[in-house]
């Protein structure tokens, strides 16, 4: 490829494409649901030097984040776009931003997804320790039996009707 291709390449790489793109890349500890879905991409600013991608982690020490990080430098690379990547701590991410479709794919996966957070009037609604419903026979007879599950943003359950373990999704 030319010089002049891979700059007009790059110009025609606007917000809503390097959207797309980011969409197909999984979360690599869930792998049913987007980075885009779980609410970790911040922010897409396209200028003349290329694409600057805010990411922001699920948590302090989260061991993903590197892996994520240079998953969107390679698949963006692979698309023709120019890519730089800037981690955002402020505000700390919440499960309040894990999208509606990502929410559907983690319970269709067998993971309860976190309840919202915060109400329209910003008051909390939802705590960690309320009963929660079995992904597999919706009953409510479950018991935690472990803070963390395969990931620390989860915590293992187990349902006393049907005997099946399953995970949640932590409110953070």
């Amino acid at each position: 490829m030319s010089a002049t291709t891979g700059m007009a390449q790059q110009s025609a790489v606007d917000e809503a494409r390097v959207h797309q793109i980011l969409a197909t890349i999984a979360d690599p500890e869930i792998p049913v649901i987007s980075i885009v879905d779980l609410g970790i991409v911040r922010s897409i600013v396209c200028d003349a030097s290329g694409v600057e991608v805010g990411l922001t982690s699920t948590y302090s020490g989260c061991p993903a984040t590197d892996v994520i990080r240079s998953t969107v430098l390679e698949t963006l690379q692979a698309h023709g776009v120019r890519a730089r990547v800037r981690m955002i701590l402020n505000p700390p991410w919440t499960t309040d931003w894990i999208s509606v479709s990502g929410r559907a794919k983690l319970a269709e996966y067998g993971i309860v997804p976190p309840r919202w957070l915060h109400g329209t009037r910003g008051k909390a609604t939802d705590i960690n320790d309320e009963p929660v419903a079995c992904p597999r026979c919706q009953s409510a007879e479950t018991e935690l039996t472990s803070e963390f599950g395969a990931t620390p943003c989860k915590a293992l359950y187990r349902c006393r009707s049907c005997l099946e373990p399953f995970e949640r999704f932590k409110c953070l």
